[in-house]
């Protein structure tokens, strides 16, 4: 099956209740452990590359890597998806190179660091979105800015975050800002700020409402029945991975990542995209 936009795969996710994973890739055992694993479970998968393994790989050898992937399994849909993109120039040059989707983070300003203001946040993700449906394909906007409940604390991963103290009001996305942001923006995925973050250390205690709030996501699915929702930092973070890296001589502090059972949850109240990297990372 050739690439597919992610529209077309959350349409079908949300038609039939189930979320779809997107893995972060950076090079070829990656691309070719996930669909492997889509292969065998048979099911259908999304693909993304943040702005820095485009750099890493480079998008001409991603691109071919993705073709490869497609030839080898050719029954699996897969989306081709560009992760938080810092502006409307790397969302363009990731849709001419095969991109079936593209991510504009406009939580942050174009350096991908400082936290913007909703009026820019919507101006860019429009011009994204009008850009990306005019060549078929699909776009994600971010409302909020992703980082700790717990701590306060923006965070940064692959160069791309901020990292200083946020108010709570910045680290969750607003319901009803949000039915703003996807009317004004028409973009067909809103990622949810609700106190998930990139990386292994999430969370310093198995988290519960005050850390992770998925009563967010609950509001803003009653608000939006109909928009694709997206959980960012949803890697799991086992308990059987932090022994083994320890028992080799690694020294990772104790964490917790994201239950199972909240993703799940998720799934229940419109979460169609949940991203996962750490996880793979670790394994």
């Amino acid at each position: 099956m050739a690439r597919i936009t992610l529209r077309q795969l959350l349409d079908h996710a949300a038609e039939h209740g189930y979320g779809v994973p997107a893995f972060n890739i950076n090079n070829m055992e990656q691309g070719l452990a996930i669909m492997e694993a889509a292969e065998a479970t048979g099911a259908p998968v999304i693909i993304q590359a943040s702005r820095g393994a485009r750099q890493y790989a480079n998008d001409i050898v991603l691109a071919k890597l993705i073709d490869a992937l497609v030839e080898l399994h050719p029954a699996i849909p897969v989306v081709m998806h560009q992760d938080h993109g810092n502006n409307e120039a790397t969302c363009a040059t990731a849709l001419q190179h095969g991109f079936t989707s593209v991510m504009m983070d406009g939580s942050l300003m174009g350096d991908g660091k400082t936290p913007s203001d909703y009026d820019y946040n919507v101006g860019v993700t429009r011009r994204v979105a009008e850009m990306a449906h005019w060549v078929g394909a699909s776009v994600e906007g971010e409302l909020g800015v992703l980082g700790s409940l717990e701590t306060g604390m923006g965070e940064k991963e692959d160069g791309h975050g901020f990292e200083g103290k946020l108010g709570h009001d910045q680290l969750l996305t607003d319901p009803g800002q949000a039915v703003d942001f996807v009317r004004a923006t028409e973009v067909d995925a809103l990622a949810i700020a609700m106190g998930t973050s990139h990386g292994a250390y999430k969370f310093s205690r198995k988290p519960d409402g005050a850390v992770l709030a998925m009563e967010v996501i609950e509001e803003i699915h009653r608000r939006l029945p109909n928009t694709h929702l997206v959980m960012h930092g949803s890697s799991s973070v086992p308990q059987a991975l932090q022994d083994v890296i320890n028992r080799h001589g690694g020294e990772m502090p104790q964490t917790w990542g994201v239950p199972v059972e909240e993703i799940q949850r998720g799934i229940k109240h419109g979460v169609r995209k949940i991203n996962i990297d750490t996880d793979n990372r670790m394994a």
